[in-house]
């Protein structure tokens, strides 16, 4: 049986999480346009007769401003020590030097392949240029193009992997999917829907803790806590006569009753603790 850790590596918004989702069948990773939305290690297990990949979704890599992005880049730092395999992923349009310095930084010690990704997005000639361009360099085991997004080259986009994996026994038994609590993806995709409808700073300055997940006879009761730095941004949450938390929670909550595939009763509250995002005792409640 082949069994082993692939890791998934790129600068943000290279499509890492689209990839994830698109692999498992199944929505694991939150994902927007903005940058940075992935600030966890997501870690997913797929299993089937003949072999377990755990694939791992990491932050982007970006340069630490603040302690939380120190944090997201710890978790970029764990992905590569028990990794078997890395991927590294590069959005066809962005500058192949800029990805390479990127990639060439995490020294890696295991095979790479390289994942060229929104190939629907780019010409022939462009994509041609980009293998290329990855075809030259020493880290480079294999060159795979794709589209998470739309699905192209996902089928059989296993098979090289897999070629890399060593024999071993399967790290997790039985059916599940992830090593993470559902209230961890109930807090993502509550701060996926903070992404979609607020603007580009509130995302940034805002996270989410769940504080009670109940499973009642009929439905699941949750309460979560939206954290912000300042009272501004609370305000902006609320919106005039609370409008904004009311959409928020009516949209967080369809995504979390399709996610559970029960019925939620979902309560936000949004509470101001200035600095978050440096305080490390904060931090580490919060689960960075």
């Amino acid at each position: 049986m082949k069994a082993g850790f692939v890791n998934i590596f790129g600068r943000p918004n290279a499509g890492k999480s689209t990839l994830l989702n698109a692999l498992m069948k199944e929505k694991m990773a939150i994902v927007s346009p903005k940058a940075q939305t992935t600030r966890h290690r997501i870690k997913t297990i797929l299993t089937e007769k003949d072999y377990q990949v755990v694939l791992s979704d990491t932050p982007g890599i970006i340069e630490p401003k603040y302690k939380l992005h120190e944090k997201m880049m710890q978790a970029v730092k764990s992905a590569l020590e028990d990794a078997d395999v890395a991927l590294l992923i590069v959005d066809v349009n962005e500058n192949p030097e800029e990805a390479n310095a990127v990639f060439e930084s995490l020294k890696l010690r295991v095979p790479a392949i390289i994942v060229v990704n929104k190939i629907d997005k780019a010409s022939q000639e462009k994509i041609k240029e980009v293998v290329a361009f990855f075809e030259s360099k020493k880290y480079a085991k294999k060159i795979i193009t794709v589209s998470a997004l739309s699905g192209i080259n996902i089928k059989n986009f296993l098979k090289p992997i897999l070629e890399l994996l060593p024999e071993g026994e399967p790290f997790y038994p039985g059916d599940d999917i992830s090593d993470l609590p559902t209230k961890f993806f109930v807090s993502e995709l509550i701060r996926e829907k903070i992404y979609e409808l607020f603007s580009d700073e509130i995302p940034y300055h805002t996270t989410v803790l769940v504080r009670e997940f109940k499973e009642k006879t009929t439905l699941v009761k949750i309460v979560a806590d939206i954290v912000v730095q300042r009272e501004t941004q609370k305000g902006i949450l609320l919106g005039e006569k609370g409008s904004m938390i009311k959409k928020l929670g009516t949209e967080a909550r369809k995504e979390i009753e399709a996610f559970l595939q029960q019925k939620v009763f979902l309560e936000l509250f949004v509470k101001v603790k200035p600095k978050w995002r440096e305080n490390e005792m904060q931090l580490k409640e919060y689960g960075y």
